[in-house]
């Protein structure tokens, strides 16, 4: 069935009165052009309450959106818009309150809904395993210091098919690590030892780190030296189908995140992703997008490590949980992780 102006209207009233607790709760303002949701969206950031707005398309396609340009979700399914007006309006109610309180209102209004919830999808069908592992092991343990570009700037993943690795050797020395400290098998004690660890203070921007850490290889740096992979063939030749690189700019505020698989950017057209988008309890993504599975992963690290207060601890959890990326923190932190400088040019 279309969805219409009206049929919505009639659809959140009976929703509403068959719940005690989304008594007074009002349909969200609807929009039938992008001018008149512009024009909402100011009404919004005005109030600074993040009031879910909606645009209602000539082809019956709701979309939300929580102030201008961030859209939550675009769905011809009735019944999930009204779990998605459901669940903003119960996230209000809680303002900064925990995603697990959220869940339990949701359950009482339908266990449905709070399952729906707990999952991060748009069913409740989705199967959730409860984590059970420290999440400061895996990559949330750099989260903190990364904030502050410490220890590099930009860290950088890489993936082959399955049966398969990225050589990290290979990947080194084709962004144009120094090939004598490669060959050497160079560590970060054999830099910090040297001339006690004064050279390594004054060239720390000019070196890299890389190594494997499960199906991963990476490559962490701050900047990239002129002429880096110009070797397209050579780079090819390395088998990579997915990248992901996330970079920290402290200075400017700006976190980001550029997934890649296929030779293609998963964004659902967005652009560049910042990683401040992700507010706890709220789905950074497009809702049932291609960057949804991160939606959900990261629902499930807010309610399994409520103990995690940093938001960016709980994205990097979430990376590793649905990506399997990690990085050896008993390596970084007894200088075994391989490094070099850039060599000269």
């Amino acid at each position: 069935m279309k969805i219409t102006q009206q049929t919505l209207a009639e659809a959140w009233q009976r929703t509403a009165a068959g719940h005690a607790l989304l008594h007074g709760v009002e349909l969200p303002p609807v929009a039938l052009s992008e001018d008149e949701l512009e024009a909402l969206d100011e009404v919004a950031e005005e109030s600074e309450d993040g009031a879910l707005c909606l645009l209602l398309d000539e082809d019956g396609a709701v979309r939300g959106r929580h102030g201008a340009y961030q859209e939550v979700f675009a769905t011809r399914d009735l019944e999930q818009v009204l779990y998605l007006i459901a669940e903003a309006a119960v996230r209000r109610w809680h303002g900064g309150g925990s995603p697990e309180e959220t869940a339990v209102t949701l359950d009482r209004i339908d266990p449905a809904w709070g399952r729906r919830f707990r999952s991060g999808g748009l069913d409740d069908t989705a199967t959730v395993e409860v984590c059970g592992r420290d999440p400061l092991e895996g990559l949330a343990w750099i989260a903190k210091s990364w904030r502050d570009q410490d220890p590099y700037t930009i860290l950088e993943f890489y993936r082959a098919a399955p049966g398969r690795s990225v050589d990290a050797e290979a990947l080194a020395l084709l962004y144009g690590a120094d090939p004598a400290q490669v060959a050497a098998g160079t560590r970060l004690k054999d830099l910090q030892a040297a001339d006690g660890g004064r050279e390594y203070l004054d060239r720390q921007w000019e070196s890299c780190c890389f190594g494997q850490a499960g199906e991963w290889t990476y490559l962490l740096h701050h900047d990239t030296p002129p002429g880096a992979y110009a070797d397209k063939e050579a780079y090819a030749a390395l088998g990579i189908k997915e990248t992901v690189r996330l970079t920290a700019t402290s200075a400017k505020a700006i976190y980001s995140l550029d997934y890649t698989k296929d030779d293609r950017r998963v964004d659902d057209d967005w652009g560049m992703l910042e990683l401040i988008w992700y507010e706890r309890g709220r789905a950074p993504y497009l809702r049932g997008g291609e960057l949804d599975f991160l939606n959900q992963a990261l629902r499930r690290a807010e309610l399994d490590h409520p103990e995690l207060t940093h938001t960016f601890e709980l994205y990097f959890h979430a990376l590793e949980t649905s990506l399997g990326l990690r990085l050896p923190r008993a390596d970084f932190e007894e200088g075994d992780v391989r490094v070099a400088y850039w060599a000269e040019r």
